[in-house]
């Protein structure tokens, strides 16, 4: 086990390019299952999460190989076998994203639970629910067996009974390789959705709608390989402008998709953090006093997530983390997921005045010193406000179980280093192994 060890105080200024879309990139790789062509991905970031799904990708029988810094090589000529490994698919959420290229690919499909982020529940049925509305056959006992009719997979028009993104995305990729028109309605649009569906107009199918809750897509008997550039991470962006903005840095954060970003500039914007587009660039100014912005009336403002466009649900810790440097007091909803919230603690040992409502809802008002303590990241997105936190605070910070942030953010220590941060990576040797 490793462990980051912080002194925090140093502005961080320069300039950073972001990584591809980590949401994009799992969807992505499984969707190479779909054809027995070459498929080229470029700017694939470099975190555990990805090689996690390589592995997966490698053990149906799929041949892999990073060709260059960013670019991955898949060949699915040679996948032999739909049941997909227990123990590696226990590691990542992303791993039930196989089910949909299986099961249209080849007719069947064996899936253990998937692994993931503890958050809160996090349902598998609208998988289920798009995939028997194209006429898979379920049965759920210690693993998910999924078996399409002996005519194959059939298109379909059906109503998604929430806007869930993995969901969309297993839809999309099993409607992509059924002959016909499918309707999803009611589907999620964030850009990661959206790019995998670019993807997928690439390697032959035809979608309409791409960006918006109902996309028609045509369906092939057969699609082909392709090269595809993942986009960069809105998600890693708004950490790296927070980043800047509770250091008082100035940061540039060059070829970003400055539509994606509209909903995570006006949040943050509201948190005090400003921002302005450059072309394709963010620039994040240095010196600012965070000041929250009040409600017209003086109200107590709000910052909550939902489904896009609404502000991403993988930026609330990072945004708690901001406003705990602001002048003002906000409310954050975590509307999303029930125990995203529970790393808060973290952040009120350190100073932070942090004060839970109930398991979606936290007050914080700012801004408050911050003191260096030993913590542990129970996630992603809480490791990143860990940071964040032990960037600004005063002494030294610790940071456990860095694998959590490792999953979602590639090399992320020594990018900060490369913008000023006094950050290294040490062996834990107090880590408790499980």
């Amino acid at each position: 086990m490793q462990k980051f060890v912080i002194e925090g105080g140093v502005p961080l200024s320069g300039t950073v390019t972001p990584a591809g879309n980590k949401n994009g990139a799992l969807p992505i790789l499984a969707a190479s299952l779909l054809t027995d062509q070459d498929v080229t991905l470029r700017n694939v970031p470099r975190i555990s999460d990805v090689d996690a799904m390589l592995a997966l990708l490698a053990s149906l029988g799929a041949s892999v190989t990073w060709t260059n810094a960013g670019e991955v090589h898949v060949n699915a000529s040679g996948v032999n076998h739909t049941t997909v490994d227990r123990d590696l698919g226990e590691q990542i959420r992303a791993s039930f994203l196989l089910a949909g290229p299986l099961l249209a690919r080849f007719g069947r499909a064996e899936m253990p639970p998937p692994g993931g982020d503890v958050i809160g529940r996090r349902r598998l049925d609208p998988h289920f629910d798009a995939l028997r509305a194209l006429g898979a056959e379920i049965t759920i006992e210690s693993n998910i067996k999924l078996a399409a009719p002996a005519a194959g997979l059939r298109p379909c028009d059906f109503l998604m009974d929430e806007p869930s993104v993995m969901a969309t995305e297993n839809a999309l990729m099993a409607a992509a390789l059924t002959p016909g028109t499918t309707i999803i309605r009611n589907a999620a649009s964030e850009p990661h959705v959206q790019d995998l569906a670019r993807m997928l107009v690439a390697m032959g199918t035809e979608i309409e709608g791409i960006g918006s809750n109902v996309m028609t897509v045509h369906g092939k008997t057969e699609l082909h390989g392709c090269a595809h550039t993942i986009a960069p991470d809105h998600i890693e962006i708004g950490s790296f402008m927070a980043l800047a903005g509770v250091t008082g840095g100035e940061l540039v954060v060059k070829d970003t998709v400055p539509e994606d970003l509209r909903m995570i500039r006006l949040v943050f914007e509201r948190l005090g953090l400003r921002s302005r587009l450059e072309g394709n660039d963010v620039v994040v100014p240095g010196d600012q006093r965070l000041t929250i912005q009040t409600d017209a009336g003086g109200y107590t403002p709000k910052v909550q997530d939902g489904p896009w466009p609404a502000f991403p649900a993988d930026l609330t810790s990072v945004a708690l983390a901001l406003a705990t440097q602001a002048e003002g007091s906000v409310i954050v909803h975590e509307w999303m997921f029930e125990s995203r919230l529970v790393f808060t603690d973290k952040l009120q040992l350190m100073g932070a005045a942090i004060t839970i409502c109930d398991p979606h809802r936290a007050i914080v008002v700012g801004p408050r010193k911050l003191r260096g303590q030993r913590v542990e990241s129970p996630d992603i997105r809480a490791g990143m406000a860990m940071l964040i936190a032990a960037l600004c605070a005063e002494g030294t910070t610790e940071i456990g179980n860095v694998r959590q942030i490792d999953r979602g953010y590639e090399r992320i220590d020594e990018r900060l280093r490369a913008l000023g941060a006094r950050i290294s990576r040490v062996e834990d040797a107090t880590a408790r192994v499980a």
